[in-house]
């Protein structure tokens, strides 16, 4: 019986909220699974500060129930089950939780039990005990702006990388290869600006790709994982966000113009490790353990 091409590879995954994963990675987390890959999640708080989209949840919100969060740990596994990943765990344990900080300079922002005001040190530590626990090769997380200026997307980038810094040194010591930031390069973004614009529609209100604070220029998108295979489970899995990812909403208002095939390619830039073949004819990686060897 042959194994699959994946077997013996693992990638950890650090992100601020539910959902925030399968619009960045579901498309490569699916792929990559499907190959034999064990892929981790770690989610860093339950996303109780989130706008609810879903007039029948509204009560959920932080300003009523405060209901939010438990409903996206339902969301999120239902993600994860059509995605198929089966190791997805929040940050933290029993006695250690971080909420959702919203957004900077609101009023949860200042909570003591907020994500963004952790001590960094202290939350990498807890990234560092699931490292040596599934020793991944790969690390995937946001860059040093948390893609948009979030403050848990940019806290979740400090804790992830300050745990890839700490585990060689400690205990069970073990070295992440490569590392990846998420990336969306602008002519892709740019493309699907000027397609909605065309239909009488725009993305998250941007008249120009330069309006967009998580693009980059084409030069700084090292990699691109082709999950278009499993396009249609990300797109379920988005839909199962959904107090987070409205339907009629941008994301799939992007599908509808370019159609849904734009999700399945998913980008990234590499800030540790050494590219290596398979290279698209753009240059870019097309294999993020490229280079690698199972372990």
């Amino acid at each position: 019986m042959t194994s699959l091409p994946f077997a013996g590879f693992r990638a950890l995954l650090v992100h601020a909220h539910p959902d925030d994963e399968t619009i960045n990675n579901g498309a490569t987390m699916s792929y990559y699974a499907s190959l034999g890959a064990k892929i981790t999640l770690i989610t860093c708080t339950r996303g109780e500060e989130g706008e609810v989209l879903v007039p029948g949840l509204s009560h959920l919100a932080s300003s009523e129930g405060d209901q939010l969060g438990s409903h996206r740990v339902l969301e999120l596994k239902e993600a994860m089950a059509i995605l198929g990943i089966s190791d997805h765990r929040f940050l933290g344990n029993d006695t250690i939780k971080f909420r959702d900080s919203g957004m900077m300079g609101t009023e949860p922002n200042n909570r003591p039990d907020v994500f963004w005001q952790a001590d960094v040190d202290a939350a990498a530590q807890l990234v560092v005990d699931v490292i040596h626990e599934v020793k991944p090769h790969v690390l995937l997380t946001y860059d040093e702006i948390g893609g948009y200026g979030h403050p848990d997307h940019i806290q979740a980038h400090r804790v992830a990388m300050r745990a890839a810094e700490l585990s060689p040194q400690s205990g069970n010591g073990w070295e992440i290869k490569k590392i990846y930031w998420n990336a969306m390069p602008k002519s892709v973004i740019a493309q699907g600006i000027e397609a909605m614009k065309a239909s009488g529609s725009d993305f998250f209100g941007a008249e120009s790709v330069d309006d967009l604070p998580f693009v980059k220029d084409d030069e700084l998108v090292t990699a691109v994982v082709d999950g278009t295979a499993h396009v249609d489970a990300k797109m379920a899995a988005m839909k199962a966000h959904e107090t987070q990812i409205a339907v009629d909403g941008p994301f799939f208002a992007l599908s509808n113009n370019l159609g849904s095939q734009i999700w399945g390619l998913e980008y990234y830039s590499l800030v540790k490790g050494v590219a290596a073949a398979p290279f698209n004819a753009d240059g870019r990686e097309t294999d993020l353990f490229a280079g690698l060897n199972p372990e």
